[in-house]
């Protein structure tokens, strides 16, 4: 990645924390804009030489040498319902990071950096025809921008289930976690339901939430619910529309009757400073997905020993 990109995503995220969302804004083939944020784009370049990977999933364009690795490489247009660009010469592929794992997505035309603000991101209505792999519109400029649900794409192409292992469920059992319950708070339908089959793993029921401000408000009416209905702990994504996860911390420390919850960010994006955005606004723990006995292990470790509700 050059000196100037990275200045440039160093600049954007500094923005991190205070609701607002540091994206790359990329185009198909048509005028429809589409974007990704930026924490996750590692670089940008000219579409290399694709190595063939007979039997992969239809999705997968190939693989290729990056930086003395070998990154598989996913046709985000085809993806996306657009004609695919494995095989064109002007394509360029986004370097990315999510979970840990390195791939590349072949994109027609790279455009800018942009800042967006969490008020102003909005689930997608069906009838915008976008599908389950946008969770997010806004405009720019006055130009309609869908955020592409990356995880969704990748978990496509990936359906075997994340279970916890068998030593991690005895664990769980013998904490004997009821009544406690945890609020699940993501704007991906696949990691919402990733998190929801952990808890059922655990015997921990799960209040869910799309976003920080839904949660936010949940969380204020569940504040004064009879013992055994209010929430002990918050396991919520970063990256959301109208709430960001680092915004709703803030706002939940910054709540006499919620400050005590725990609250562990649980987040595609990596890197150095994320985790120094996570110190800022006190959460207690971040944990990168999905590492299933990580997570368990996380929360078993935050639960108090006996229920309190906060």
């Amino acid at each position: 990645m050059s000196v100037a990109w990275m200045d440039k995503v160093e600049q954007q995220t500094r923005l991190a924390g205070h609701n607002r969302v540091a994206m790359l804004l990329f185009r198909m083939g048509d005028e429809q804009l589409f974007g990704i944020n930026v924490f996750k784009v590692r670089e940008v370049m000219r579409r290399p030489a694709l190595e063939r990977m007979p039997g992969a999933h239809h999705l997968i364009a190939g693989s290729c040498n990056y930086r003395g690795m070998t990154i598989p490489v996913i046709d985000l247009a085809v993806a996306l319902g657009y004609p695919s660009l494995r095989d064109e010469p002007s394509a360029h592929m986004m370097v990315t990071e999510f979970s840990r794992s390195m791939q590349g997505f072949l994109v027609a035309e790279p455009q800018r950096l942009v800042q967006c603000d969490g008020d102003n991101l909005e689930t997608p209505a069906p009838a915008l025809g976008f599908g389950t792999r946008v969770n997010a519109v806004t405009r720019v400029d006055g130009a309609l921008v869908a955020v592409v649900d990356v995880e969704q794409v990748l978990a496509s192409l990936n359906t075997t289930q994340a279970e916890l292992s068998a030593p991690m469920q005895r664990m769980a059992r013998v904490h004997d976690l009821q009544p406690r319950r945890v609020m699940v708070v993501d704007d991906s339908l696949v990691a919402r339901n990733q998190l929801v089959n952990l808890f059922r793993q655990m015997d921990v029921e799960c209040v869910v939430a799309q976003d920080g401000r839904e949660a936010l408000k949940r969380l204020e009416e569940l504040a004064e619910a009879p013992e055994g209905e209010g929430i002990t702990l918050v396991v919520s994504d970063i990256e959301m529309p109208r709430m960001d996860g680092y915004a709703l911390t803030r706002a939940i420390r910054d709540t006499p009757e919620l400050r005590k919850l725990k609250v562990v960010l649980h987040s595609s994006i990596s890197g150095i400073f994320n985790e120094a955005m996570v110190r800022e606004v006190n959460a207690d723990r971040f944990v990168a997905k999905f590492q299933p006995d990580l997570l368990a292990q996380t929360v078993l470790d935050l639960m108090p020993e006996q229920f309190e509700k906060f």
